[in-house]
C-alpha cells in the first residue's frame, strides 16, 4: 500500500506535531509519521520526568495552530521569577520578575507528554492531516520530490517534501547524507520529580557548582521537578543509591531554597551533548527541532528554539505555496535555514559560554561570575532586555511567535 504527500513529516513529537498543525487547513496534504501515540492524560497521574519550560514566544506558536487550550485543559504551572546564583543566594544573585517587563509570567513548566497530547488532539481536526501511528519506519530512500519511507507492515508513505522531526539520531538526516558538527559535554543530566514542603511555587531557579548547576522547576501544587546536572561518573552512583541514601544526598547538596523533601516519585537522566547540523536544508528534505541541533538545556531553551523551527518552516511552506513557488526547492527551503540556523548557533554558544564559565572551581573566576551576578542584578535595563529575548518578545522571531500580548 502507498501514500503519498505534499509533505511527509517523520515524527510526531513536540515539533513534528506542531508543523503540522501549523499547515492544517491548508491546501497541502501532510502525512505525519510517529512510533508511539503518548499515554492519555488522567490528572491523578504523577508528574512525568521529562519537562519543559515553555517561553512566551513558544506559548504564542501552540496558541495560535490552536492547541494552547489543550494543555491549560490538562496542566501546568505559570512561572513568574527565575533566580540564578553560585556562592551567596543573597549578595551575588540575580532575579528575573515578569512584573518588571510589565508581563504576567517568564513562561509555564509543562510536561512534555502533555504538550504532545494536546498538539496531537488539534492535529485530528485537520482534514488535510493524517496521523500514521503506529508506524515504525523500515528504510527512509531520500530524493528530492519523492522521498520514501517504508514502513514495517509493508506500507510505503511518499512525501515531495521530507521532513526530519525524528530527534537527535535522526535517520532522515542520514538518509539525505547531511552531516554534524558534535562532542559530547562531561555532564549528564539527572532528573528527580519530587513533592515539597512548600505551596505552589512561581519561582525556578538554579544554583551553579563546579560540577554543575542544580535547578528546581515549579509544577502544580507542591511538585516540583529537580535537575542535578554532574559528571557522568557521579550520576551513576548516584543513581545506583537506594531512595533514603539518594534523599539524603539530595536534601545535603541542594541550597535550603528548596525547602524539605516530602517525597521522591521518580529519577533518571540523560547525557548531555551538543550537535548541529551542517546543513538544515537539502533539495526536498528539511531538519527541525533536534534532528537539526541538539543544546545544553541548562537555560531550557532546547523546546524553544525548536519550536521556532517549526514555525519558521511551516511559514516557510505556506508563504511559497500561497505565491505559487515549488515549496520542495532549495531556494526556497534555503530562507527557512536562514532565519534560523545563525539563531540557534548563537543561543548554543550563549549555553555553551555559561558551561565552560560555572563549570570549574578556579578560584578568580569564581570571584569574578559572582561580582557579575551580583551586578546583574543591579542593571535593571540590560536585566530586562535578557529577559525579553528569553521570553521571545525580543529578536528574530516567526511571525506566529511575535505576538506580544496573550489572550
Amino acid at each position: 500500500m502507498n501514500k503519498r504527500y505534499d509533505v511527509l513529516i517523520v515524527g510526531g513529537g513536540m515539533v513534528g506535531a506542531t508543523i503540522a498543525c501549523a499547515l492544517g487547513g491548508s491546501k497541502l496534504s501532510v502525512g505525519v509519521l510517529e512510533y508511539q501515540y503518548p499515554k492519555g492524560f488522567d490528572p491523578d497521574q504523577p508528574h512525568d520526568l521529562r519537562v519543559s519550560a515553555i517561553s512566551v514566544a513558544s506559548q504564542n506558536v501552540i496558541d495560535m495552530v490552536g492547541a494552547w487550550e489543550g494543555i491549560l485543559s490538562r496542566r501546568h504551572c505559570p512561572y513568574r521569577r527565575m533566580k540564578v546564583w553560585e556562592s551567596d543566594e543573597v549578595r551575588a544573585s540575580t532575579e528575573f520578575v515578569s512584573d518588571d517587563i510589565a508581563q504576567p509570567y517568564l513562561g509555564h513548566i509543562v510536561e512534555n507528554r502533555i504538550i504532545q497530547l494536546a498538539l496531537l488532539e488539534r492535529m485530528s481536526a485537520f482534514d488535510n492531516v493524517d496521523l500514521i501511528c503506529p508506524a515504525k519506519t523500515e528504510s527512509i530512500d531520500y530524493s528530492p520530490g519523492a522521498s520514501v519511507v517504508r514502513l514495517e507492515d509493508g506500507t510505503e508513505v511518499i512525501g515531495r517534501l521530507l521532513i526530519a522531526a525524528d530527534g537527535g539520531e535522526s535517520r532522515v538526516r542520514q538518509a539525505a547524507g547531511i552531516g554534524v558538527h558534535k562532542w559530547d559535554y562531561e555532564q549528564c543530566a539527572l532528573v528527580a520529580s519530587v513533592t515539597t514542603d512548600y505551596p505552589q511555587q512561581d519561582i525556578t531557579w538554579q544554583q551553579f557548582t563546579s560540577t554543575g548547576p542544580l535547578a528546581f522547576l515549579p509544577l502544580p501544587g507542591q511538585h516540583a521537578s529537580l535537575v542535578w546536572y554532574n559528571t557522568p561518573a557521579n550520576v551513576k552512583r548516584l543513581m545506583s543509591l537506594g531512595e533514603d541514601q539518594f534523599m539524603a544526598e539530595l536534601t545535603d547538596t541542594f541550597p535550603e531554597s528548596l525547602g524539605k523533601i516530602d517525597k521522591l516519585l521518580e529519577r533518571g537522566f540523560f547525557p548531555l551533548r551538543r550537535q548541529h547540523a551542517q546543513e538544515y536544508v537539502k533539495e526536498g528534505v528539511a531538519l527541525a527541532g533536534d534532528a537539526a541541533h541538539m543544546i545544553h538545556p541548562l537555560a531550557g531553551q532546547g523546546v524553544n528554539i525548536g519550536l521556532l523551527d517549526a514555525a519558521a518552516l511551516a511559514e516557510t511552506i505556506l508563504i511559497a505555496q500561497r505565491n505559487g513557488e515549488d515549496f520542495t526547492s532549495l531556494a526556497v527551503l534555503k530562507a527557512y535555514e536562514k532565519q534560523r540556523r545563525n539563531h540557534n548557533l548563537m543561543m548554543m554558544q550563549a549555553m555553551d559560554m555559561f558551561y565552560r564559565v560555572f563549570s570549574n572551581d578556579n578560584v578568580p573566576l569564581k570571584i569574578v561570575r559572582n561580582i557579575g551576578l551580583g551586578l546583574a542584578e543591579r542593571v535593571t535595563p540590560a536585566k530586562n532586555k535578557v529577559m525579553r529575548f528569553a521570553m521571545g518578545l525580543d529578536g528574530p522571531l516567526p511571525a506566529l511567535a511575535r505576538l506580544e500580548d496573550i489572550n
